[in-house]
Order: C-alpha cells, then sequence, then structure tokens
C-alpha cells in the first residue's frame, strides 16, 4: 500500500525515525543501518517501505534499498518470524552473512541474532533456501567465505558482537593469507586502529 516515503528527518529515536512528509510526522521503523546513514534532523529521506496493517495498528517499516526490503519481506514470510524479528535479523547479520548462512545450511549464525531460538533458525535456512543467494545481493556485498565465517564466531566467542566483528573482517586486507589465525589477527588489529 505504502511503497516507499520522502520527507525531511523530524527525529530520530532508538529503532525508528520519524519523517516529516508534507506536515505529517510518519515514525518508520529501521534497521540501524539507517539509522546509522539518515543524517541529522533536516536532512531529506527517502525509504522503500513495507506496511504491516494489523486490527489495532498500521504500523511502516523503512529500508535503504529495494534489496534490503526485499529481505525483510522473506524473513517476514518464514512462520513464526514477525516484522520486529525481521528488523532484529536484519540489525544483527548483514545481507551477505545471512545469505551464506542459509546457502551453507549454518543455522547457528542465525540463532545468534537476540530472539531466534535454534528451532526459529532451522525454520528460516529451511524456508529461505534457494530464495535468498549471494547473487541477490546489493553490488558490492559478496558472499562470506566460511572462512570467514569461522573468524565471526571466534570473535563472538570473545565477546566481540557479530557488528563488531563484521566490521573488523571488512577490514582484513583483500590480498590478506587464508590462514585463519593471520585473518584474526588482521580482525583485532581493526580495534586498535
Amino acid at each position: 500500500m505504502i511503497a516507499s516515503i520522502s520527507g525531511s528527518l523530524q527525529k530520530v529515536e532508538e529503532n525508528a525515525v520519524v519523517i516529516n512528509v508534507n506536515g505529517i510526522g510518519l515514525r518508520v521503523f529501521v534497521p540501524i543501518s539507517v539509522i546509522n546513514s539518515v543524517g541529522s534532523v533536516g536532512h531529506h529521506v527517502d525509504l522503500h517501505t513495507s506496511l504491516i496493517v494489523r486490527e489495532d495498528s498500521f504500523t511502516l517499516y523503512g529500508f535503504l534499498t529495494e534489496e534490503e526490503k526485499r529481505i525483510f519481506e522473506l524473513l517476514k514470510g518464514v512462520s513464526g518470524i514477525g516484522p520486529r524479528l525481521g528488523l532484529a535479523v536484519l540489525n544483527t547479520l548483514s545481507p551477505d552473512l545471512l545469505a551464506g548462512a542459509i546457502q551453507r545450511d549454518e543455522p547457528d549464525v542465525i540463532a545468534s541474532v537476540p530472539g531466534v531460538g535454534k528451532k526459529t533458525a532451522q525454520k528460516i535456512v529451511l524456508e529461505l533456501k534457494g530464495k535468498l543467494l549471494p547473487v541477490d545481493l546489493p553490488p558490492g556485498l559478496a558472499a562470506i567465505s566460511s572462512l570467514d565465517t569461522e573468524i565471526i564466531e571466534a570473535m563472538t566467542t570473545m565477546g566481540f558482537s557479530i557488528v563488531e566483528a563484521q566490521a573488523a573482517l571488512q577490514s582484513i586486507p583483500a590480498d590478506a593469507p587464508d590462514d585463519i589465525e593471520e585473518r584474526l589477527r588482521l580482525a583485532l588489529a581493526y580495534f586498535s586502529q
């Protein structure tokens, strides 16, 4: 019903933004990636949206790209996954990490999302297998290797969040050796910069 929204940023909340569209402030629940990129109050914002209509509410969810919205819609289509949990998955896992976990049948990666248990993670893998492939990812994102998945798992075991581990992983030079110890050392060096 409402496929996109365009207006000026009126307010940034913990998990939502309020966008002024012709004098009407619309609250749009968004992933952290949107909050980090919308800028300050008064900036112009364009979001792709998904409207969830319930008996007692109309709730908008917004995304920077059409692809993020499509991934959200796919997640929402999995039985037991509502819009809030779908947003939590996008807050915790990048599209490439999610696609890789589904493709390699690794529900433990998805189960690391707060609120997603092992059974729900297995259901996501089962129901989205073949629907979300690395080729579907936005330009500039590559699927991660199983070596990189091991590095993320090692870093989360050390107490880093998945988001921090992903950021550190992206800082590893492209020409780095395929040795897990060396790649882990380079990833940890990201935090000493």
